[in-house]
C-alpha cells in the first residue's frame, strides 16, 4: 500500500469510503506531511497555501476525533473572511456526508445575529467561523467551547494581518486547556511565531513547497510606456482573452475607476472593495465563481480569505507593496496542476521595486500587445446570472430550479451552471443566450407550487 494513498490512514471506514467515492485517493504533499500527527492529536503548525488540500488534512483530523453522540460544539475552525469559511465548512460537509447526522455550522459577520443564536440553540458539532462573531457569541454567552478538542487557525497569518490577534487571544481563553491546535498559514510573519508560542504544545512544524512553480504559471512584467495603464489593462486582457481574470489595485479609488473603464469597453468586470456591503459582496463573488463576469478588480485586503478556483490570468494593475503580496496575488492563479499567467505593470521609474520583489533577478520586460487590439469590441463571459428571490427558507432546492430550467421547451442540463442558494435569495448561472429564455422559465413557471420572481444581473 502506498503511504501517499488515503487508505493508509487509520481513519474511520466510512470517512475512507466516502473519500474514495469523491475520488480522493492520493494524498497531496501537505495532507501526506500533516495528516499523520494531527490524526495522532499532536499540534501542527503547517506552512500551505490556499489550493494545496490543507482543507482535507484538518477537516478529516477534525472528523476522526468527532464523538457523533455528544451533541456539543468539539471543534472550532477560524477563518479570515466569510467566503472561506463558508468554503470550508461545505468541504467538512462533503467529507462528513457518509457519518450520521454530523452537524456543521456557520457564524460569521455580514448575517443576521438572531437566526444564529436559534441554530446554537438547536446544537451543532463543529462551528466554522470569523473571529469577531465568534468573539460576539461568546461574550453574548449564545456558543459554548467547553467542550472544544481541536481549534483551527486557517489563513492565520491574513487573521493576523486583519488585526484579529485580540480578538483570537480572547476566543482562546474561553476553551479548555486541553485540545488540539491546528495552524495553517500561507507565510510565517513573526506574528505567527508568537501566537503559536501562546496557544500550542510542541507543535510538528511542516512547510510544503507551493503547489505551483515556475513550470504551471508564467510571470511577464510589462512597461506601461505613459500608457494609461487601463488601456494597458484592457489590451491584455483582448489579447490573452481568459474566462476569469483577477486584477489587483493598491487602492478602493483605482479598483472603482478600473472597473468603469472596462466596463465602457465592453467587458463583464466586478470590483470587490472594502466599501461594499456584505450582500454586494456574496454577489460579487457569486457571480465571479459561475463565470458571469470575466474580470474582477480587487484590492488586496478585499480579496483575503477568497479561494477562487481556476484564474487564468492575475493582473497587477499596480506593484505590490511588498512580496509577499505580490506572492499571493501571483499564487491566485497556476492551482492544482493548471497552468497561469502572472503579468505586472510598471512604469521605467518603478524599476527597483519590481527588484525588490524577485531575489533572483529574473525581471525581463515583455512588450504589451499591439495597440490596434483596442479597436476591438470587449468580450462578453460565457454565464449570465439570473437572481431568485427564494431560497433555503422558502424550500427551494437546487434540483427544483433545474427541473423548472429543462423542462418540455426549456434549456439542455449543460446550458445551466452553478446554482448557489441562500437563504432568501438563489443564484444561477445560465449560457449568455439562453438568459432571456430562463429568465421567462422562472418568471412564468413555478417553484415547489409557487410564483417567485427573477431577473438577470
Amino acid at each position: 500500500m502506498n503511504n501517499t494513498d488515503f487508505s493508509s490512514l487509520p481513519l474511520d471506514p466510512a470517512l475512507l469510503e466516502n473519500l474514495s467515492s469523491l475520488q480522493y485517493h492520493r494524498m497531496t504533499p501537505i495532507q501526506a506531511q500533516s495528516l499523520p500527527p494531527i490524526l495522532a492529536g499532536e499540534d501542527v503548525i503547517a506552512q500551505a497555501k490556499t489550493g494545496s488540500g490543507k482543507t482535507a488534512a484538518f477537516a478529516l483530523g477534525v472528523l476522526h476525533r468527532l464523538r457523533i453522540r455528544s451533541f456539543a460544539v468539539q471543534s472550532l475552525v477560524l477563518c479570515p473572511t466569510r467566503e472561506l469559511a463558508d468554503q470550508v465548512a461545505g468541504e467538512i460537509r462533503k467529507l462528513a456526508r457518509t457519518l450520521p447526522n454530523i452537524k456543521v455550522l456557520t457564524l460569521c459577520g455580514g448575517s443576521p445575529f438572531g437566526p444564529q443564536v436559534g441554530s446554537l440553540e438547536h446544537g451543532a458539532h463543529i462551528v466554522v467561523g470569523t473571529p469577531g462573531r465568534i468573539e460576539d457569541h461568546l461574550r453574548k454567552e449564545t456558543l459554548t467551547l467547553r467542550q472544544v478538542n481541536t481549534l483551527v487557525l486557517d489563513e492565520a497569518d491574513r487573521m493576523l494581518d486583519m488585526g484579529f490577534e485580540e480578538v483570537l487571544d480572547t476566543i482562546v481563553s474561553y476553551l479548555p486547556r486541553t485540545r488540539q491546535n491546528l495552524l495553517f498559514s500561507a507565510t510565517f510573519p513573526d506574528s505567527i511565531e508568537t501566537i503559536a508560542r501562546r496557544i500550542m504544545s510542541s507543535p510538528v512544524r511542516i512547510t510544503v513547497e507551493e503547489p505551483h512553480d515556475d513550470t504551471s504559471i508564467e510571470q511577464l512584467f510589462c512597461p506601461v510606456n505613459n500608457r494609461p495603464r487601463t488601456e494597458a489593462v484592457r489590451l491584455l486582457l483582448l489579447h490573452h482573452r481568459p474566462d476569469s481574470a483577477l486584477v489587483f489595485c493598491n487602492t478602493k479609488k483605482a479598483v472603482k475607476e478600473l472597473t468603469s473603464a472596462l466596463n465602457q469597453a465592453g467587458l463583464n468586470t466586478l470590483a470587490l472593495h472594502g466599501d461594499l456591503e456584505q450582500r454586494e459582496r456574496d454577489q460579487t463573488m457569486v457571480m465571479f465563481a459561475n463565470k458571469s463576469a470575466s474580470v474582477l478588480v480587487a484590492t488586496d485586503v478585499a480579496a483575503r480569505g477568497l479561494d477562487i478556483d481556476a484564474v487564468d490570468l492575475v493582473i497587477n494593475y499596480e506593484i505590490a507593496r511588498d512580496r509577499a503580496v505580490h506572492t499571493h496575488r501571483v499564487g491566485r492563479t497556476g492551482r492544482a496542476g493548471h497552468s497561469g499567467k502572472a503579468i505586472t505593470l510598471y512604469e521605467e521609474k518603478e524599476q527597483f521595486k519590481l527588484e525588490r520583489l524577485d531575489s533572483q533577478g529574473r525581471v525581463t520586460p515583455t512588450a504589451l500587445p499591439d495597440a490596434s487590439l483596442l479597436q476591438q469590441p470587449g468580450y462578453k463571459a460565457s454565464m449570465a446570472t439570473l437572481q431568485i428571490d427564494g431560497g433555503k427558507k422558502q424550500k427551494v432546492r437546487r434540483g427544483d430550479i433545474l427541473g423548472a430550467l429543462t423542462a418540455p421547451g426549456g434549456l439542455q442540463g449543460s446550458e445551466v451552471g452553478k446554482i448557489h442558494l441562500q437563504d432568501m435569495r438563489t443564484y444561477v448561472a445560465v449560457r449568455r443566450p439562453q438568459a432571456r429564455t430562463a429568465l421567462d422559465l422562472i418568471n412564468k413557471g413555478k417553484l415547489k407550487g409557487r410564483q417567485f420572481r427573477a431577473r438577470l444581473l
